[in-house]
């Protein structure tokens, strides 16, 4: 069984940046775990060697990184942020009343943000899932993980500028 494929909007400097970081994890990345690991390998005893467990799970953890990022690369439709209409989509920069508190935020990958202080909503999340393809002024209500009902109301939708 095939798990469908969802296509990520990424911004072309989004994009440059995970490809540099991706390279740079497949290489001089990979080149360093593999000496760490040979090196605590070195001083003995693998079975109480902290050093060695350590290697092997950061190993863990940029192996993920690095599927992580394939995937995402290889899926991403790369442009520019798609112009505001009124309307949410990813890529778009939302301010809403939520639960009756006013939040400003991006719907789509965390990967788009970059070093931006925006949060950042995945369009398959529950609020994600509930506000694509609304207009300004309009509510709706979503059901989080917990079984909680809250209320949206749109207030403005943005193109994404980067920050």
């Amino acid at each position: 069984m095939t798990t469908p494929t969802t296509v990520t909007w990424l911004t072309q400097e989004a994009y440059d940046r995970l490809a540099a970081e991706l390279h740079t994890l497949s290489t001089i990345g990979r080149d360093d775990i593999a000496k760490k690991i040979e090196s605590a390998r070195e001083e003995g005893d693998l079975k109480e060697n902290a050093g060695y467990h350590a290697a092997k799970e950061e190993q863990g953890k940029m192996e993920a990184r690095i599927r992580t990022l394939t995937l995402l690369l290889r899926t991403a439709e790369v442009g520019s942020a798609p112009e505001s209409h009124g309307v949410v989509e990813p890529g778009t920069v939302i301010t809403a009343i939520i639960a009756g508190d006013e939040s400003r935020f991006l719907i789509g990958s965390r990967e788009i943000a970059g070093d931006s202080d925006l949060d950042v909503y995945s369009e398959q999340s529950p609020l994600g899932l509930a506000i694509i393809g609304l207009s300004v002024g309009a509510s709706t209500t979503y059901e989080t993980p917990s079984g909680k009902e809250i209320t949206v109301l749109i207030s403005l939708v943005e193109t994404w500028t980067g920050n």
